[in-house]
């Protein structure tokens, strides 16, 4: 991947693609309508919840839009270094973000159907206040450390070997409230990220 990754760049690029005003845009991803001005400008780096959110608008994923150009395979087995990165370019702006997650997908999970993801979340890691909700179900091992998981009104803190499996349409977050970080391999279909 490049050394830089124009954020706001590439998502006003899309959205004139799809012919979508920034207030047409933020309707349509039911977030506020400033919020596509300053992602846009780099004003604002959003957190993996608002992206989604936004990039919904279009019907696209975080692979789509982190790896435009990308080309299916038929890899069968991947190393750490081919996984493919879906966080890490939202904070390279060396600004000292709360946002410390990295999120990594096996393949191309569209092809597939199904999305497998290595997850880290850093101490004080959150998926952000406004709650994810998608159309799709998701399960995880948490590997090391231990993560709040909220879905709908309930909450719990799972530790290394405690797993979790639910509808993805339920209000949901992951948040690191310890001291060090946690791991997760998770699984999602249809694909969300």
């Amino acid at each position: 991947m490049a050394d830089e990754f124009d954020v706001g760049g590439r998502l006003k690029a899309i959205r004139q693609q799809f012919g979508f005003s920034q207030r047409q845009l933020a309707d349509s991803a039911g977030v506020p309508h400033g919020q596509i001005s300053m992602i846009e400008t780099n004003r604002s780096s959003p957190s993996v919840a608002s992206l989604r959110k936004i990039l919904g608008g279009f019907g696209i994923t975080m692979s789509e839009f982190f790896e435009p150009d990308s080309v299916a395979t038929s890899q069968i087995f991947f190393t750490p270094g081919e996984l493919r990165d879906l966080t890490s370019l939202l904070y390279q702006d060396g600004k000292d973000t709360p946002q410390k997650i990295a999120i990594k997908q096996v393949g191309d999970a569209k092809a597939h159907g199904l999305q497998i993801l290595q997850e880290r979340y850093e101490a004080g890691a959150d998926t952000g206040e406004t709650m994810i909700e998608h159309d799709a179900n998701e399960g995880g091992i948490v590997v090391s450390g231990e993560i709040e998981i909220t879905v709908g009104d309930t909450i719990s803190i799972l530790k290394a070997g405690d797993a979790y499996l639910f509808n993805s349409r339920e209000p949901h977050r992951f948040r690191n409230i310890s001291d060090r970080a946690a791991e997760v391999i998770s699984a999602c279909t249809p694909p969300y990220l």
